[in-house]
């Protein structure tokens, strides 16, 4: 069995990981003045400073690296392709965005819909992602 091509999974995890924060950031239109509204009486902002946008930026990438890098460990055990993609994407999103979700439910920090909203455009995003990055990983 031989490695993680290295070059394919930088390109497909940066192209994933760009297309995360371009989805995020169109979709924030959906909730944003949602959750402005639910953080404001608990004194809480959202980030817009340069140092907040550059900060989404860096955890767009990471999550497109880790979710490239995923399908590419997964390929060889359920095969390369779209259904591994999201298999792999769905399953990142379990243990990441839902786990999140439900920390927040459980601080009554945000009201359910916008939960559902929210994780709802992050499932899609993640799976356009891995989509995406998936096509562009290959072995060497």
């Amino acid at each position: 069995m031989d490695g993680i091509n290295v070059s394919r999974w930088l390109a497909g995890g940066l192209a994933a990981g760009i297309l995360i924060w371009l989805m995020e950031g169109a979709a924030s239109a959906l909730y944003m003045s949602a959750m402005i509204d639910a953080l404001e009486p608990h004194g809480l902002a959202v980030d817009t400073t340069s140092a907040g946008i550059r900060w989404s930026i860096v955890v767009s990438l990471l999550s497109g690296l880790t979710l490239v890098f995923f399908y590419a460990a997964a390929r060889p055990r359920f095969g390369p392709g779209p259904r591994t993609a999201v298999t792999v994407a769905i399953a990142l999103w379990c243990g990441s965005w839902l786990v999140a979700l439900i920390g927040y439910r459980m601080l009554h920090l945000f009201p359910p819909a916008l939960l559902v909203t929210w994780g709802a455009t992050g499932l899609v995003e993640f799976v356009i992602a891995g989509l995406v990055g998936g096509w562009i990983y290959r072995e060497a």
